[in-house]
């Protein structure tokens, strides 16, 4: 007997327009030919067509994409259809060609299935296989004028360079473009326009794994598929019989792609721990699912593109990363690549709004903005040019959006203000150390500007008055008891009966007496002088008295994943991203805020000479010390809570002397270390200069810093600068007792206490509060006045990555608003 594939309709090239669909029989015409046909005709026409089975399927006559059998039946008759989209079906034969041991396609797959095994971990089922390697490719039009996708023949392999190029006619064999009518007028495909619908992608049976990712390097340690790409590529392969764990166990260094800085790790390693400002690549975070819901169910596609973007915005942060960098590195196979190609536009608007990608000090085009227009139609008033409203302003700017900087002093930058006065070398006022560089975005400006970063050496001699360098085994030690103190306060805190908060400094004091009772160890007089010095190095952290801060709460933040890797110097001072954070936004300088009303329907700034503003926005980035004081009054006032939560906090403070020499007396001493210690004489003038820096790492010119910290800073608040240097060069004097130490040529003392705009240095949390007390000053009041600022930071308080992060955090909330 004949079979219906025998008697199919001529083979056709895929072609869905209406016109060219084959027709089906009706049932009335197949009953008619059945009186009039032989019994073998009437069961051909009945089987000439078949469904794709797949419930939901729109598609009518579906068409192997495959052909890869002799018999394929291409738009004809199959006893069944596999389905990969609702555009993109196999015939049963094509199946047969592959699964089949007896059929020529079976030894291709088997070898597909080795590498995919052994390097992935879905099934590598032959529905996995046909869309990995069967699949053809689609590719977009890059004329400006078409942008038409078209399906390219079986045979050709996509690349990012075709990609980037193609324009419709193209003959990728040599890149030239077929002569005669404009292949561009050519109509699309009508299946491309079914790719947006929501439907589409859920009749999508396996999700998109992406082709040589440039985020390959970094995802080493993971199955590719888990990551969102192909396990069947040269750049996904793990070693062989090599599990993830014992892996990253040899691995000496975090995996990179060649060129990236060192500090760029954006992806968390298996079995790593917490580090701040990274993803896991291999699960989606709370925000992102927030915001795409449909990818909760299977996240790979989703994955494979926020990877792919953050390698992209790693790879070269000092250019905006545009949906059109992205698109030709998205390589896929199938109608999907058009899904993710749209797709990911969307994913890096969102990520560029909650500055994980295109921040820190990009210039862009005002012409040119991040984010669409929808989000444009607002107004927002910054109110403090510091590092949080600067970092604010210049996001909010860059995303499209009117923004206005209130500064009460004659200068930006707040507590960030770098002296340029002192010969060869910038030094500090205030902030001039990143505590941790790894994901840091200090250290990611610094990229893009192509500043240096002076790595901090671990070593610090502790020198004892006199001049004698203290026994490094003493300092062991006493850092060692110094820690198992705080040890122990950090597990009388985790007693659930204990509930009274008691102050840092007296639980310390405490626990030490009851150390030495039970103990019967006796400190010598040096080691407790040591054990100060230790003391005074916490109240440097804690910018106060232990005596103010929580035992219960001093190191809330250490609970969250913090900053890893080197500590630096920037040698040419804050101030240098400061300056281009600013450059291209409207700054008032001179301009204290007095009043901001929020009763009306838009927000009233007013300044203390009467001028106002009007804005839909306001965000205040004003330190803590001011909103303690109620420089700046609010109408309606601010609530209870906030007001109870601004007054738990302390506002620390920390002062700073600079000394310029005429030579470094202190090289012979210190042999090359960045900085070292001063042991107290005693608890009394703990705190004094406790630490001394040079603050040239080429060792060329003579400048030393130093801070005075805790107790110390009112004891130095009555004197004069004269006083304080006389002070300072009395304990140099004695630190370097056996030579002749030379009046600096130079100074400078800090007077943070006394600024009126700023008066405090950080943050810490006092006695009976707690880092909720973050949280609740970082709300914003009625989607109108929002807040920043390093006192807004309960992950990263006190630094200026902290107050930066404070402030890219605000415009993402006003953004979305």
């Amino acid at each position: 007997m004949s079979t219906g594939r025998a008697r199919a309709k001529k083979k056709v090239s895929v072609d869905h327009s209406p016109d060219n669909l084959p027709l089906r029989s009706s049932g009335r015409q197949v009953r008619r030919k059945a009186a009039e046909a032989p019994e073998e005709e009437e069961e051909a026409s009945e089987k000439k067509y078949r469904k794709c089975e797949k419930a939901g399927c729109t598609a009518t006559c579906p068409v192997c994409f495959a052909s890869a059998a002799e018999r394929c039946a291409k738009n004809g008759y199959t006893s069944r259809w596999y389905h990969l989209s609702c555009g993109e079906h196999f015939c049963n034969e094509c199946f047969d060609h592959y699964y089949r041991s007896h059929k020529d396609g079976y030894e291709k797959y088997t070898a597909w299935k080795r590498i995919w095994t052994s390097n992935g971990k879905s099934e590598p089922s032959l529905k996995a296989f046909m869309a990995d390697q069967q699949l053809p490719y689609w590719v977009q039009c890059t004329k400006p004028a078409c942008g038409k996708w078209r399906q390219l023949t079986k045979e050709i392999q996509l690349t990012s360079q075709i990609a980037k190029t193609y324009r419709c006619g193209m003959k990728l064999n040599n890149s030239t473009k077929v002569e005669g009518s404009d292949p561009c007028s050519m109509p699309e495909d009508l299946r491309v326009a079914e790719v947006s619908d929501h439907w589409w992608y859920s009749m999508l049976i396996l999700p998109p794994l992406l082709k040589d990712s440039v985020a390959a390097p970094l995802l080493s340690a993971y199955y590719p598929d888990c990551v969102g790409m192909s396990p069947s590529c040269t750049s996904t392969h793990r070693l062989t019989g090599e599990s993830s764990v014992i892996k990253m166990e040899h691995l000496k260094t975090p995996p990179t792609i060649p060129g990236m800085n060192k500090y760029f790790q954006p992806f968390y390693q298996p079995n790593e721990c917490g580090k701040a400002l990274c993803v896991r690549p291999d699960v989606m975070e709370l925000d992102e699912l927030y915001e795409f819901p449909e990818y909760s169910r299977d996240p790979t596609m989703y994955l494979a593109l926020r990877n792919l973007v953050l390698a992209l915005w790693y790879s070269n942060c000092k250019e905006p990363l545009t949906p059109q960098k992205c698109t030709h590195h998205i390589i896929v196979r199938g109608l999907v690549r058009i899904r993710c190609v749209r797709e990911t536009e969307r994913i890096l608007h969102f990520m560029t709004r909650k500055g994980l990608i295109n921040t820190g000090v990009l210039s862009i085009n005002p012409d040119q903005p991040l984010l669409p227009k929808d989000y444009h139609n607002k107004s927002v008033i910054v109110v403090g040019a510091g590092p949080a409203g600067l970092a604010a302003a210049r996001q909010l700017q860059n995303f499209g959006i009117k923004v206005l900087l209130l500064e009460a002093k004659d200068r930006i930058g707040g507590r960030v203000w770098d002296d340029k006065s002192f010969q060869g070398v910038v030094v500090g006022r205030g902030a001039q150390i990143v505590n941790g560089c790894v994901n840091n975005p200090v250290a990611l400006m610094c990229e893009q500007m192509g500043m240096k970063m002076h790595k901090i050496g671990e070593r610090c001699d502790l020198i004892q008055e006199g001049g004698r360098i203290t026994d490094p085994t003493i300092d062991k030690r006493m850092d060692f008891h110094f820690n198992s103190i705080l040890d122990v306060v950090s597990d009388w805190r985790k007693d659930k009966n204990q509930h009274q908060d008691v102050p840092l400094g007296d639980k310390i004091q405490e626990i030490y007496k009851v150390f030495i009772q039970e103990s019967g160890i006796q400190f010598n007089e040096l080691e407790e002088k040591v054990l100060q010095f230790h003391i005074s190095n916490l109240e440097y952290a804690c910018g106060s008295n232990l005596h103010e801060v929580s035992a219960r709460s001093w190191d809330h933040n250490e609970f969250f994943a913090q900053f890893a890797g080197d500590h630096t110097l920037l040698n040419s001072g804050y101030s240098a991203i400061i300056e281009k954070l600013a450059e291209g936004l409207d700054i008032r300088l001179k301009v204290p805020v007095r009043t901001i009303d929020y009763s009306g329907e838009e927000v009233q700034v007013t300044a203390t000479d009467g001028t106002a503003w009007r804005a839909q926005k306001v965000l205040v980035t004003v330190p803590l010390a001011i909103l303690q004081k109620g420089a700046i009054q609010f109408s309606p006032a601010l609530s209870e809570k906030k007001m109870k939560a601004i007054n738990s906090l302390g506002a620390g403070v920390i002062e700073k002397i600079a000394l310029q020499f005429p030579y470094r007396f202190w090289d012979s001493k210190i042999q090359g270390a960045d900085y070292f210690g001063h042991v107290p004489p005693t608890s009394t003038k703990r705190g004094l200069f406790s630490v001394f820096y040079d603050m040239d790492p080429q060792r060329k010119c003579s400048i030393l810093m130093s801070v005075v910290t805790g107790d110390a800073v009112a004891t130095i608040k009555n004197l004069d600068d004269k006083q304080v240097l006389q002070r300072c060069m009395t304990v140099l004097r004695e630190l370097f007792k056996e030579q002749e130490v030379p009046d600096p040529i130079k100074y400078f003392v800090t007077r943070w206490n006394k600024d009126p705009w700023i008066q405090m240095a950080y943050s810490f949390i006092k006695t009976g509060g707690s880092g909720e007390a973050y949280d609740i000053l970082a709300e914003d009041i009625q989607g109108k006045i929002f807040f920043a600022g390093e006192a807004t930071n309960r992950h990263f308080p006190q630094t200026v990555t902290g107050a930066y992060l404070s402030g890219v955090r605000e415009a993402s909330k006003i953004a979305a608003f």
